[in-house]
């Protein structure tokens, strides 16, 4: 049975001075355990649509797979809320690994802050895209359009992948981080070249988005929210151009600068 991503919820709301009660639409809040290999790998939190592009996503950034013909098989269980993944290889799968801090030696003043798995995937990104201060607010307008899910709920993060004008996939989740994974599988199960895009996203840039966008290998990220110091740290080590506060005709670029033009 296919799970719902948002359900309806009877609230009591007060306005205008006396409470009503009322249907609510609230998000669907949904464990998925990964098994790798027949050994579990992960539990995340996420909703519940587009797992399998969640799953092959989220083995990327972890470092487990670079292709997707690495996966043999993949198999999602809804109802019990499994993901079965075999791979062609087999893998080691150290979880401590995930959240290990690694003090690195090479260069780059942001790079001691890497986990062990983030050495091995983020990538710096060289990329020749430019995009005018307006296309920029034409692209979050756009990324906001497609966001029903979160008009509906208030409870959802958004990013899209984009080119330089249009969204080519838009994706919702409760997670930041997820909806970035599933950007990322949709990219390998597709085969999309990544080379001229760019990630439209609805909330704050921290280091572990930031992340996120340098293991997918796009060199612009948009967002309507506030970037951390160690995310323009990153951003700056990795060649990433991160524009923020993009609302009412204003916007801030804090790294990469040459890559946003005034036209």
């Amino acid at each position: 049975m296919k799970k719902e991503i948002m359900e309806q919820r009877h609230v009591h709301k007060y306005e205008v001075d006396s409470f009503d009660e009322v249907e609510d639409t609230v998000a669907s809040e949904y464990p998925l355990t990964i098994m790798v290999n027949g050994e579990e790998f992960a539990t995340m939190v996420c909703t519940p649509e587009h797992l399998e592009e969640l799953v092959i996503g989220f083995m990327a950034s972890e470092g487990l797979i670079l292709f997707l013909n690495e996966v043999k098989s993949l198999q999602v269980d809804e109802d019990q809320g499994f993901a079965y993944v075999e791979l062609t290889k087999q893998v080691q799968l150290n979880q401590e690994g995930h959240s290990k801090r690694f003090i690195g030696s090479c260069c780059g003043k942001s790079r001691q802050f890497y986990f062990q798995n983030d050495v091995r995937t983020a990538k710096t990104i060289r990329t020749d895209t430019t995009l005018s201060v307006q296309a920029c607010m034409n692209l979050m307008s756009k990324m906001q359009e497609t966001s029903s899910n979160f008009h509906m709920t208030g409870g959802l993060h958004n990013a899209a992948l984009c080119t330089t004008d249009e969204i080519v996939v838009s994706y919702s989740d409760i997670g930041r981080h997820n909806a970035l994974d599933k950007i990322y599988g949709y990219c390998l199960k597709n085969r999309i070249s990544l080379r001229d895009k760019v990630i439209a996203f609805s909330g704050r840039i921290s280091s572990e988005v930031l992340l996120k966008v340098s293991k997918i290998g796009v060199g612009i990220i948009l967002s309507k929210s506030a970037p951390t110091t160690l995310a323009l740290d990153l951003a700056d080590d990795l060649g990433i151009t991160t524009v923020g506060f993009i609302r009412e005709h204003r916007l801030n670029v804090y790294t990469h600068h040459n890559r946003i033009q005034e036209s």
